[in-house]
């Protein structure tokens, strides 16, 4: 049976994959992986439940609170949060655990579960295993006064906007920002802590309706966004996705500042302060190569990793780091947060071109993106795509000649049968052609043969 948790927690259609049954299922399950000890004055567990405005949240969020309390876990709801409000919530309660019920950038029918464990951080796969071998077995099933109790966690938004100010090294006056929420979980918090700290702020997609999250607005859209901000005469236009734990820039020219160009101008300006730990970025193989150029030319080390927040995560805690992040935005300052935090991001970026007098766009020449071409080749047997000799020779030659100037990268699909050959190059031109010749390569070299596919 394929494994339940994906990536990111336990995702698919609401009322499809994902039931009320499931959710109160689950719930039960995390109870008694993550919720088995008392505390020493013999107090019952405690978890922090969030969710983004999706309606069918309103039902999930009621199934896992359910299970919890059913199974003698103290249930504070904080109600519609971005999922690292939920996170920096856990450590601030110091909570047994917690639940966010958010498919983040997804459209509105689907919706997920995640947990997180004590001191807001993600599970590894084991714990999620564990969790995934307790369902069905027979759950925990206090009763009288060993019950869990559900209680509204009323001032959770304002701890977590407290905290946000509190990160920021001076305040925002003169600059005028448009935000985006995505109709989405940080439409309440995003434009209050922009304006708490000085900022003019416009707001777009901050109107959610259970139905309209990530629709046309937010990270993954960003047209409205670049259009704001020009008309306008913005300084910059910040963007998050649904639950809020990524963060896209627009310049005052409307163009897209990506989530490389964010690190870059983070990491050089945490290496000027001295708090970029052993001058190190941790960043997946999908970054720019721009990115490495850059920053090695300043002195700083990207260690790289797969793909997911969740393994630049694993990687920061082991060297104890302190910037990482995706292309896609997910940004993660280790001093601050447990996971990638959008509204945080959109802060420090504010905090940078307040503090330096420098508009976004020049801040983001500090790296030059290499033109980049990806192809995913579908209908092959991605299991070969590391060990055919015929792909690998066809890789060699690319990166022959390429150089220094650009790199190849294969990448294996994790839910398709497909491979993403990706391709970065000094011109598009040779990016395009040399793209499509390895797409070519693995196309014939991988072909699943007809009977076996049919």
């Amino acid at each position: 049976m394929a494994r339940l948790f994906g990536t990111d927690g336990v995702r698919g259609l609401a009322n499809g994959l994902l039931t009320a049954e499931l959710a109160l299922q689950l719930a039960q399950a995390a109870a008694v992986v993550l919720g088995h000890e008392r505390s020493a004055d013999g107090a019952r567990p405690r978890a922090v439940v969030a969710r983004d405005p999706r309606a069918s949240g309103e039902f999930i969020a009621a199934a896992v609170e359910a299970g919890l309390s059913s199974s003698g876990i103290d249930v504070y709801d904080a109600g519609v949060l971005p999922t690292p409000a939920a996170a920096y919530l856990i450590a601030d309660l110091n909570a047994d655990f917690g639940v966010m019920i958010s498919a983040s950038h997804n459209p509105a029918p689907d919706n997920g579960i995640k947990f997180f464990a004590r001191g807001g951080q993600k599970l590894p796969d084991e714990v999620e295993d564990a969790i995934e071998a307790q369902l069905g077995k027979e759950p925990s099933r206090p009763v009288a006064g060993d019950v869990g109790r559900i209680q509204r966690f009323s001032d959770a938004e304002d701890r977590y906007i407290v905290h946000l100010l509190g990160t920021l090294p001076h305040r925002l006056e003169g600059l005028k920002v448009v935000l985006d929420c995505a109709n989405g979980a940080a439409s309440g918090c995003s434009p209050q802590v922009f304006a708490s700290a000085g900022a003019e702020v416009v707001v777009i997609g901050a109107e959610p309706d259970g139905l309209n999250i990530n629709d046309g607005v937010g990270s993954t859209h960003l047209g409205q966004l670049k259009e704001a901000v020009v008309k306008h005469g913005a300084d910059f236009g910040i963007a998050h996705d649904g639950d809020a734990d990524r963060c896209l820039a627009v310049d005052h020219e409307g163009t897209e500042v990506d989530g490389d160009q964010i690190m870059a101008i983070l990491a050089l300006a945490l290496k000027e302060s001295g708090k970029l730990k052993d001058d190190v970025l941790v960043a997946t193989v999908m970054s720019n190569l721009g990115l490495k150029i850059a920053l090695r030319d300043a002195g700083i080390t990207i260690r790289e990793t797969a793909v997911g927040d969740r393994y630049v995560l694993e990687e920061m805690r082991d060297g104890g780091f302190s910037l990482g992040g995706e292309q896609s935005g997910h940004v993660i300052f280790s001093d601050y947060a447990t996971t990638g935090d959008g509204v945080l991001t959109g802060l420090q970026i504010a905090a940078q071109v307040a503090g330096t007098g420098r508009t976004l766009q020049d801040l983001a020449r500090a790296m030059t993106k290499l033109p980049q071409l990806m192809i995913n080749v579908k209908g092959v047997d991605k299991s070969r795509a590391a060990t055919d000799e015929g792909v690998a020779a066809a890789v060699a030659a690319a990166e022959l000649e390429l150089g220094d100037t650009g790199r190849v990268l294969l990448r294996p699909s994790g839910t398709e049968a497909l491979v993403r050959v990706m391709v970065e190059a000094a011109d598009m031109e040779t990016a395009t052609r040399i793209c499509t010749e390895l797409a070519g390569v693995v196309e014939d070299r991988l072909a699943i043969p007809r009977e076996l596919a049919l």
